[in-house]
């Protein structure tokens, strides 16, 4: 590696265990408090309302660069301890960095100021603010979505099915053992927690599937956005109370919100989500959906306003205090796994 290059790339990025720090006391007395504070302990007290009814199906969304930023062991301990029941993301947060760390690659601490991107570029080092990735690295990555690609039927496949055999390709490497345990891709898989990436090329994994079907023109995998939607519709339809923890806005948090609409459209009985939370740092003013306010989604009919709360906070400050004051509270002892994954799997076989 070059010498200026291995300078660039020593400090790896640690994610935070919420299993070591138990914040309910802090989350408690921030209650008392004003502004986003009191906002974030009604949040986690929604949350935690989430884990005692033992009935609520509980969905959480991913947008932005959250493992590459510390965050991937806080998702992996809400699925080990059946705290969620499905995710829906971005690509990049599946693909491009919590695959990527489970082939045994690292995200590294970097800095916005005093750098040339210039360099970077020359060095192939991608930058995601203070975070540094190295190009060579994620382009393996690239790569093993191709092969995963060149491995299943030549059809159409929704991205839940895709990232399942993502997660069955971890499980078959013997050379992955140990960079797999952390990773939500493959503690889904075990776990049969279906993840739903309804904009699946709009990350790295896109440069596999191009890759594929430049080199397969008349056969090959393609992805099924409305496969996506009639499965996670499914679930709903399956499991009526339901929950959203929503961290950051974009396609995700639309996504998993349209499924209540989608009930109607189908002439299905649905409630609104019983509960929904969401972490955001966006405006509500200019009419863009991820700062579209979740009492604005109530006169869509998606989200009820009993049980709501917006957080106006950056996620990395947001989310460890949430999931850490439900995990520490314990009340999600008793849930049970609900194996969606398999389900959606048979009720696809039989239809």
């Amino acid at each position: 590696m070059n010498a200026r290059k291995a300078e660039l790339l020593q400090k790896t990025i640690q994610h935070i265990d919420i299993k070591q720090h138990n914040v309910v006391p802090m989350v408690d007395a921030m209650e008392h408090m004003a502004f986003q504070a009191r906002n974030l302990a009604r949040g986690a007290k929604i949350f935690n309302m989430m884990q005692e009814d033992k009935d609520c199906t509980v969905f959480l969304t991913l947008a932005g660069s959250l493992i590459s930023a510390g965050l991937k062991q806080v998702i992996v301990d809400l699925v080990k301890n059946n705290m969620v029941d499905a995710i829906v993301s971005t690509g990049a947060n599946i693909v491009d960095q919590d695959f990527f760390e489970a082939l045994g690659f690292k995200h590294y601490v970097g800095t916005p100021y005093g750098i040339d991107d210039q360099e970077l570029r020359e060095l192939m080092i991608d930058r995601i603010y203070d975070t540094f990735i190295d190009e060579e690295d994620l382009r393996i990555c690239d790569a093993t979505i191709g092969d995963i690609c060149n491995s299943l039927p030549r059809k159409p496949h929704s991205s839940r099915e895709f990232i399942r055999e993502m997660g069955r390709f971890l499980a078959n490497e013997p050379k992955y053992t140990e960079t797999r345990e952390d990773s939500i891709v493959y503690q889904c898989f075990k776990k049969g927690v279906p993840i739903f990436v309804p904009a699946f090329s709009d990350c790295s994994a896109g440069f596999g599937l191009v890759h594929h079907q430049f080199h397969n023109p008349e056969s090959h995998v393609s992805m099924d956005s409305a496969k996506d939607f009639l499965e996670i519709t499914k679930i709903k339809l399956a499991n009526q109370e339901s929950g959203l923890f929503m961290i950051g806005g974009g396609v995700p948090k639309n996504f998993v919100q349209d499924i209540v609409v989608a009930c109607d459209i189908l002439e299905k009985e649905a409630p609104m989500h019983k509960y929904a939370i969401q972490i955001t740092v966006a405006d509500e003013r200019d009419g863009a959906l991820s700062g579209s306010t979740l009492k604005e989604a109530c006169s869509w009919g998606k989200v009820d306003t009993v049980y709501e709360q917006m957080i106006f906070s950056e996620a990395t400050i947001a989310m460890p205090l949430i999931a850490g004051y439900a995990y520490h509270k314990k009340d999600w002892v008793g849930r049970k796994e609900r194996r969606l994954n398999e389900i959606l799997d048979g009720v696809l076989e039989t239809a």
